[in-house]
């Protein structure tokens, strides 16, 4: 059997100091996307369907969309190891789910000649996670496996309960214990010693460049199951195809309540005085028209400062606070100044990086939930006004045998 090379700790810093590059490079992204986006948004309401302009704007949505998701791809590779996980995934109902997507139905038509096999253990697999995170990683694992199955090849997906007698190998070894296994094999050419080794790597990728793909697809399977407190095992041999094994652990019976898409309570505004402070000029008129055009009294304010000294002569019923601001204080810093002047200040975060311990932290001291940018106008809306109604919502939004447990 061929060796096991596990993800050690100068991957683990490759992978971190990745991470922080493309945090800065996600969130200036974030704040550029965030005006076509909303603004795209804005104008298509004003064009009745049928209008001659409006699968321009469509088109515009829809791209705005893609370059959301990429930006989404990069976040995930800036969390840091303890990331928390959000709810209870059954992993079947995941990959069921998954295999109804049109991402998936795309997967099929770019490989027509692959056959796709699921083959579901019976019994409660639940795990920790997200599961739209999840269902990304089944998908980048089924994409990856069709690409390598060739013209004509199969691709299985697995799942089971298996039960660790010994902590698996690797840079962090995972505990024995219960673990729900997830397996994506496929019957392609195989991966050699020397292209296997950096697979998980950023951007490393063996398919002809523009073909398909951003070169984050495995290093964010990676990423997640890593967040998960679980473990890869990749397995192949020249000619006989290769095996993902992801183990996850097990979790309790109890599966979360999916969110509901549109919340019953109106978000139109009731005339609310609402405070919003971004340093960027764009993004400062955008949450500025769309809060109006929600019904909102709006002031907006280009630092913390300039926010501290508004509060200090008038009152906001709520303030949409930026968390990563260039110049002065940042949005935590801010935060807290408002404290001082007005307990109890309502607040929505927003932010083009992922949620941080920083956004954590001001959460703690009271204020309400995450917005990530770019973001649309019912998603600001639906913040504001259950903040403002005192409604809580959930915050944001090796070798032939690889054992990288890390």
């Amino acid at each position: 059997m061929p060796p096991i090379l596990a993800i050690d700790a100068k991957e683990d810093k490759k992978a971190e100091a990745f991470g922080t590059l493309a945090g800065e490079i996600a969130h200036d992204m974030n704040n550029v996307l965030g005006v076509i986006f909303a603004y795209a948004e804005l104008l298509q309401e004003k064009l009745p369907r049928g209008n001659s302009l409006r699968p321009y704007v469509d088109n515009i949505l829809a791209a705005g969309e893609k370059g959301a998701a990429i930006m989404q791809d990069l976040l995930i590779l800036t969390r840091k190891k303890d990331a928390p996980t959000s709810s209870i995934v059954n992993i079947n109902k995941a990959i069921s789910d998954c295999l109804k997507t049109p991402v998936f139905q795309k997967i099929q038509i770019s490989h027509p000649g692959v056959t796709f096999r699921a083959e579901l253990a019976g019994g409660l697999l639940n795990i920790g996670g997200a599961p739209t995170e999840l269902g990304k990683t089944i998908l980048n694992l089924l994409s990856n496996a069709a690409g390598a199955a060739g013209h004509s090849g199969e691709v299985i997906i697995r799942t089971e309960k298996r039960h660790l007698g010994n902590p698996l190998p690797g840079g962090d070894a995972i505990a024995a214990g219960e673990y729900a296994v997830l397996t994506v094999s496929d019957t392609g050419a195989g991966i050699s010693t020397a292209e296997l080794a950096p697979i998980f790597e950023p951007f490393y990728a063996t398919k002809t460049l523009g073909r398909s793909g951003t070169g984050l697809e495995l290093p964010i399977v990676w990423r997640t199951v890593r967040d998960l407190g679980g473990c890869i095992e990749v397995k192949s041999e020249a000619g006989a195809g290769s095996t993902f094994t992801l183990y996850f652990p097990l979790a309790g019976e109890e599966l979360s309540v999916e969110q509901q898409a549109m919340p019953p309570e109106p978000f139109m505004g009731r005339g609310e005085s609402i405070l919003v402070v971004d340093d960027m000029p764009a993004q400062r008129d955008l949450a500025t028209r769309m809060l109006k055009r929600l019904g909102y009294n709006v002031r907006a304010v280009a630092n913390g400062n300039e926010a501290v000294r508004y509060l200090q002569d008038h009152q906001a019923d709520l303030v949409v606070l930026d968390m990563i601001m260039d110049h002065g204080m940042d949005g935590l810093e801010t935060y807290e100044r408002i404290l001082e002047i007005s307990p109890g200040q309502r607040a929505v975060i927003v932010s083009g990086f992922s949620e941080t311990d920083r956004v954590r932290k001001a959460q703690e001291l009271g204020a309400g939930p995450y917005v990530r940018k770019p973001y649309l106008l019912h998603e600001l809306g639906f913040a504001v006004r259950n903040n403002l109604s005192g409604v809580p919502l959930a915050t944001g939004k090796d070798d032939a045998e690889i054992g990288n447990c890390s």
